[in-house]
């Protein structure tokens, strides 16, 4: 079986009965080769099949310009807001990103980080799976000098820059607000502890009861992967409470919508009957009924400054140290799943 023979700069040049020099500055968009020459050889490029050879410029200058990035699911739309700000800075600087999800796997993390080594990415970008417990499988990356960034879901002790909320600090801030509505009863729906933003949010709703001196009670606590069904699940767990809570504040406005839902359809009246608050400000938290409050922070300036710091350290801009954490800002959003008094939120 034979195969058609790649189109070369070469050809290019023979054909316009040009020097080859000539055909490659006009490639590159240099401004000494004339538009009129440019297009000239644009056009029979474009005809003929021609195809950059990304592959021996790479081995020349030592850079694929591809960043890898691992997320933990691309069905998020916090998640798909984060890449989006990649792209944009990404793009703007010549790069390309190379997109993989661990589906909330430290396996698969482990396989997608080999498999993009061995793509020879630039960079990283990593925001960790529910259950990664050894950054083991980055080494290779460290020991190379090859940047990586943990964004959102990070762990300590990571040789890398981490881009992340204050998780402690918004989960207070629901929580205060749940109690400033007159409950005492808030059950805390979340993910495994192993996982900074669930450790964090966890210790926030803690300080958030305990400087109201409201008793912590482990059985309203209540882990599950924040899925939707996890939501439905946890409200059937709520309908055995005995008295039911007052209120529930969830880890994500996923399983939030999803515990809502449930608990509607059983009778339970939201807020009159049990308050509800979020995290993520989700599109989903505007189309539930009432409206959920939520935690909202910006995914898509997150995912711009984890590009930036990322591309800026490639160009030799700044350095990355392995203790810089970025913190960026978040606010609560109140809407009609909280409010019961006639109070300022």
């Amino acid at each position: 079986m034979s195969t058609e023979k790649e189109v070369t700069i070469y050809d290019l040049a023979r054909k316009l009965n040009i020097s080859i020099a000539t055909v490659s500055r006009a490639l590159k968009d240099d401004p000494v080769v004339s538009k009129k020459t440019k297009k000239k050889i644009a056009d029979l490029a474009l005809e003929l099949g021609y195809r950059s050879n990304n592959f021996a410029r790479n081995l020349r200058t030592s850079r694929t310009n591809t960043i890898g990035v691992i997320i933990p699911r691309i069905n998020s739309s916090f998640m798909s807001s984060v890449i989006a700000g990649m792209e944009n800075v990404a793009n703007s600087e010549g790069y390309n990103l190379i997109i993989s999800q661990s589906s909330e796997s430290a396996e698969k993390e482990r396989v997608n980080a080999a498999t993009l080594f061995n793509s020879r990415v630039d960079g990283l970008l990593v925001s960790l799976a529910y259950d990664t417990d050894s950054l083991a499988h980055f080494e290779p990356f460290t020991k190379k000098k090859i940047p990586l960034i943990f964004f959102d879901r990070t762990a300590d002790k990571t040789e890398g820059t981490c881009i992340q909320i204050d998780n402690l600090r918004a989960a207070y801030e629901a929580t205060t607000h749940l109690i400033s509505q007159g409950n005492t009863r808030i059950v805390h729906i979340t993910a495994t502890p192993k996982r900074n933003v669930y450790i964090d949010r966890l210790q926030g709703y803690q300080q958030a009861l305990a400087d109201q001196r409201i008793a912590f009670r482990e059985d309203y606590v209540i882990v599950g992967n924040l899925s939707q069904e996890a939501g439905a699940d946890a409200a059937a767990r709520i309908m055995e409470m005995k008295p039911l809570p007052d209120a529930v504040f969830v880890a994500n406005d996923n399983c939030a919508v999803g515990c809502m839902t449930a608990l509607k359809q059983a009778g339970i009246r939201i807020p009159a009957d049990i308050a509800f608050a979020g995290f993520n400000n989700d599109p989903v938290s505007t189309v539930i009924e009432p409206n959920l409050t939520t935690v909202n922070y910006p995914g898509y300036e997150m995912g711009q400054i984890a590009a930036r710091s990322l591309i800026d350290h490639l160009n030799g801009a700044s350095s990355i140290h392995s203790t810089n954490t970025i913190i960026l800002r978040s606010e609560l959003i109140v809407r009609e799943s909280s409010i019961r008094r006639k109070t300022n939120p």
